[in-house]
């Protein structure tokens, strides 16, 4: 290898070396550990090699509750929350005057912590013998009886969550498709006036396309962030999720290993892999259909 050559790797060095020790040697650690059977945490040693682990992992009534609400979160919060940042980015895009102040306001969930947010949720929500909450004196005014969104029905539970976790993301999306409908040529939309074509016509055949890579990027992370859900549902829900039925994939990893159940690091690494096995699947599947989808 020549020196020029050499020069570059030498700076990326470091990197290499983070990445190393603080992503490929943990990933390697868990792969091992999930399948050592048995394995004692004091001691560092395990009764055998095998799959034992993700079997009873598979099998966990907690484990499968968890899958079931990691999937409904990611099923309904990633399409419908890039779906309505797209409708106010493009709103946000038309206005001329207080443009700025617009999106500062749509942006401020995101800076605000998630704790207190859940907090505000839980205190809109939540049914108590002295008061039914805010949203419920609202839905009393079109004659819906009162309804525990935190503690009574898992419907109700779920939107809380859904809702909770689209109001989160939200504002991160507007973000990044405003300025991606700001990059967008104008020349494209003055031509296209010009020639008479429709509003609609305008924003299949030339908004979209230009801002589709911006729209498959946030999709593709919504997806990422959704399936590693845990903060929001405690944020809401407090910590014993279990006990709600409204534990996710990665609130279960955790409790394995520090929760009621916890000291099972062979469980909650069968878990991990099973969580990124799912993360990796459906993430090549939206880049290739990102690669082959074009909008025309």
């Amino acid at each position: 290898m020549r020196k020029d050559q050499l020069k570059p790797w030498l700076y990326l060095l470091p990197s290499l070396i983070f990445l190393g020790i603080f992503m490929v040697y943990p990933l390697f650690d868990v792969f091992v550990y999930s399948f050592e059977e048995g394995y004692n945490s004091a001691s560092q040693t395990s009764t055998g090699i095998g799959w034992f682990n993700y079997s009873y992992v598979l099998h966990d009534p907690f484990f499968l509750q968890a899958l079931k609400n990691t999937f409904i979160i990611v099923i309904i919060t990633v399409p419908v929350s890039t779906g309505v940042a797209l409708l106010i980015s493009l709103g946000l895009n038309s206005i001329k005057k207080l443009k700025d102040l617009f999106q500062t306001i749509f942006f401020l969930p995101y800076v605000t912590n998630t704790l207190a947010v859940g907090l505000v949720f839980m205190i809109m929500f939540k049914k108590t013998p002295y008061t039914d909450g805010f949203v419920n004196l609202i839905l009393s005014a079109f004659g819906v009886s009162p309804i525990d969104f935190i503690e009574g029905p898992y419907w109700a539970k779920i939107f809380v969550m859904c809702f909770y976790t689209i109001w989160i993301v939200m504002p991160f999306k507007i973000l990044i498709l405003t300025s991606a409908l700001a990059s967008v040529d104008e020349t494209y939309y003055k031509a296209a006036r010009v020639d008479g074509t429709s509003k609609l016509r305008i924003f299949t055949s030339i908004t979209l396309p230009m801002i589709s890579p911006m729209i498959f990027y946030l999709v593709i992370t919504g997806f990422i962030g959704a399936f590693k859900a845990y903060s929001d549902e405690v944020a809401v829900f407090g910590t014993d999720l279990n006990a709600a039925g409204m534990n996710t994939i990665v609130g279960y990893v955790y409790d394995m290993l520090y929760g009621d159940s916890g000291g099972y690091p062979s469980y909650a690494s069968a878990a991990a892999l099973i969580l990124f096995s799912i993360v990796l699947t459906i993430t090549v599947i939206n880049l290739l259909i990102s690669k082959k989808t074009s909008f025309k």
